[in-house]
């Protein structure tokens, strides 16, 4: 069996180290542009492409789950992929106007800085040598983090409805159906916070366990 899934954590090695350094490269462009322009202007330009590209191979993570190669099931990779993907950044690629927006400089930032630390923690413990620092960075800089990327989502997504009822993106798609885009984004709006408590919670548990089981170690 050990021999059977080396293959699987060698896989699972490649996939997080590719994806941490395409993170690392993500924030090197995000400040590069601060620092040289002075300005969150051109924040879509200057990382959004390779965001979009990491984000979109992050679907692999729900296959992961469906398969049962990793434990982490489908629902939960499934909700933080879309909470980024199926409306923010579609959101964000579509309706210019919002390119420049502070809300997305402040996603952006939150999202490399959450996956600087999480894929080199996952790639790491595949091949079991994460140090404990990086562990307790991963379970605990989500706590600041994520609520900031949400919120940044959320505000961004907020600037972008007037301009997206009045392009009525994906118009062709939905040609045909009662609803439209816009309304379809409206509810994932109004459910995205109670799905991100979800995720949150569990992530809260899964810093107790990870981090408690090292400090009952500890007193043993």
């Amino acid at each position: 069996m050990a021999h059977q899934r080396q293959p699987i954590k060698l896989y699972l090695f490649g996939y997080n180290s590719l994806q941490a350094a395409g993170w690392i490269v993500a924030i090197f462009m995000l400040l590069s542009n601060l620092l040289s322009t002075k300005s969150i202007a051109g924040t879509f330009a200057s990382a959004g492409e390779i965001i979009w590209i990491l984000q979109t191979a992050a679907f692999l993570e729900v296959v992961h789950g469906a398969v049962g190669i990793l434990p982490s099931g489908v629902w939960l990779p499934f909700m933080q992929w879309c909470g980024r993907t199926l409306f923010f950044l579609v959101t964000a690629c579509e309706i210019v106007q919002v390119q420049d927006h502070p809300s997305l400089f402040i996603t952006f930032l939150a999202w490399c800085l959450i996956e600087v630390i999480r894929y080199p923690f996952y790639a790491l413990n595949t091949i079991g040598a994460c140090p404990h620092w990086l562990t307790y960075l991963r379970y605990t800089m989500f706590i600041p983090l994520y609520p900031i990327g949400v919120l940044g989502e959320m505000l961004l997504l907020n600037q972008a409805f007037p301009y997206m009822k009045e392009k009525n993106i994906f118009a062709n798609f939905f040609a045909g159906l009662p609803f439209s885009y816009y309304n379809v984004v409206q509810v994932v709006f109004v459910m995205y916070p109670f799905a991100w408590i979800k995720l949150y919670s569990h992530m809260l548990k899964q810093r107790g366990s990870k981090l408690g089981k090292r400090q009952e170690k500890k007193k043993k």
